[in-house]
């Protein structure tokens, strides 16, 4: 009986390694790899277009030190990574509470408010434009002459001087916090959509029974609400420093300069950086040091947050 034990265990051994292999060899080549030769890269004075390179140790490590246009970056980064996350959940959190449990309670119990599946479908819809689609959009809404949305707007009411308006992505105490609303606008509804979902799965008799000790909104959104969601808050904090972390996209596409970051460097983050560094100036292996250390504090800040936001889960 043991020999015919060990004899299916082994057949079940091999029957998941045969499964596993190929994915594992796909995900070792295509992931893993490329992660290997950026570090050693980074270690060297690669151009990008010589197959010759020197080893030049630590130098590219140093010389991030020393680059203010990085250190901006990096900071920019940062001040990103505290407020992307911040505002969109918060939003998230407070839309999704209402679409699912702010409206009136009455015979049928705990409800949204009035038109909520409606609300979701409108909050969902920046989701679904790509990323150029956004640039443009807002490439439009940001606009400094008479064409401009927001200018435009302003105009209306008295608060811009059509004669002058505002330069929005080329107002140096402006254009990062530009680009941070349009990242909001573009996460709040899929975020919305998932503590949704969350909250779906929270029975309504916890919410009643808040409502019948006497608790308000607010005390029933911090105190039922939140710690119920919190392992969704939690996983959607690190998706959004991701994100921080990264903002390529929208800042080479809406801001001036070569791959964006102006005006005078005002909205660079360290992706734009490195890809100047790599396909413009061509230092290959300094832009590789630099995809090491963004790899690095995104993992980093990953671990910290996951760390500093647990707590014990609630069974319900």
């Amino acid at each position: 009986m043991s020999q015919v034990a060990r004899g299916r265990g082994r057949g079940r051994a091999g029957f998941i390694v045969g499964f596993l292999v190929l994915p594992l060899a796909l995900y070792l080549t295509f992931v893993i790899w490329p992660y290997v030769q950026t570090f050693g890269y980074s270690f060297t004075n690669w151009s990008g277009q010589s197959p010759t390179f020197d080893f030049v140790g630590l130098d590219n490590y140093s010389a991030l030190m020393e680059d203010e246009v990085f250190r901006g970056a990096l900071w920019h980064n940062l001040l990103l990574l505290v407020f992307v996350p911040t505002i969109t959940i918060l939003l998230a959190l407070f839309f999704a509470f209402m679409v699912n449990a702010g409206g009136r309670s009455g015979a049928g119990g705990v409800r949204g408010v009035r038109g909520s599946s409606v609300y979701k479908i409108v909050y969902f819809f920046p989701q679904v434009l790509s990323l150029a689609i956004l640039a443009v959009l807002f490439g439009a809404v940001y606009r400094s002459d008479e064409g401009g949305l927001l200018n435009g707007f302003l105009a209306k009411l008295g608060l811009v001087d059509p004669a002058h308006p505002v330069e929005w992505l080329n107002q140096p105490n402006l254009v990062l916090w530009c680009l941070l609303l349009v990242v909001v606008w573009h996460g709040v509804g899929f975020y919305l959509v998932l503590f949704s979902a969350a909250m779906q799965s929270v029975p309504k008799d916890i919410y009643e029974a808040a409502l019948l000790d006497g608790a308000g909104r607010a005390q029933t959104f911090f105190r039922v609400t939140l710690p119920l969601l919190w392992d969704s808050v939690q996983t959607s904090a690190v998706y959004l420093g991701i994100a921080a972390m990264d903002m390529f996209v929208l800042v080479s596409t809406m801001t001036s300069g070569q791959f964006g970051g102006g005006p005078d460097h005002h909205s660079e983050v360290m992706a734009t950086v490195l890809m100047r560094n790599f396909l413009y100036f061509g230092k290959s292996g300094y832009a590789c040091a630099m995809g090491v250390v963004m790899l690095v504090l995104t993992m980093i800040l990953s671990v910290i947050t996951l760390r500093a936001t647990r707590r014990e889960r609630i069974e319900f």
